[in-house]
């Protein structure tokens, strides 16, 4: 029953970090006023955005298709690592601490996700 249990984990997880990735994704690659104002507010050039949402439709791409256990493992990388630069970074400019929540869902989904995938997911396969 776990290894039903830990699909069903995983797959909530990863359908929930996909759908946060790319949402976010499309309002950096368009460029929109609000995301605008945050990048510019945290001292980031706004072609940071271009990057970012590539970054994120490529590694959700990564993510969900089957096979391409390295590549899954650098895109869950680089998940953590863009959310948590977030995160430090709304933290350094002195803004609310509200608006680290959003880059810590993602963290928490990237890690569960991650922690859950499936052995035909993994690098190195794990019994189960």
């Amino acid at each position: 029953m776990s290894g039903k249990r830990n699909k069903i984990i995983y797959w909530i997880a990863t359908l929930w970090l996909a759908l946060g990735m790319v949402s976010t994704g499309i309002v950096q690659f368009l460029k929109m006023k609000d995301e605008v104002d945050v990048i510019t507010r945290l001292g980031y050039p706004l072609y940071f955005l271009t990057i970012l949402s590539i970054w994120k439709f490529l590694g959700v791409v990564a993510v969900l298709i089957p096979k391409f256990p390295l590549v899954k493992e650098w895109a869950y990388a680089g998940f953590f690592f863009a959310m948590s630069g977030a995160m430090f970074s709304h933290i350094a400019s002195g803004g609310p601490v509200k608006d680290i929540f959003p880059s810590l869902l993602l963290i928490a989904l990237t890690v569960v996700s991650w922690y859950f995938r499936p052995a035909d997911r993994r690098l190195v396969p794990v019994n189960q």
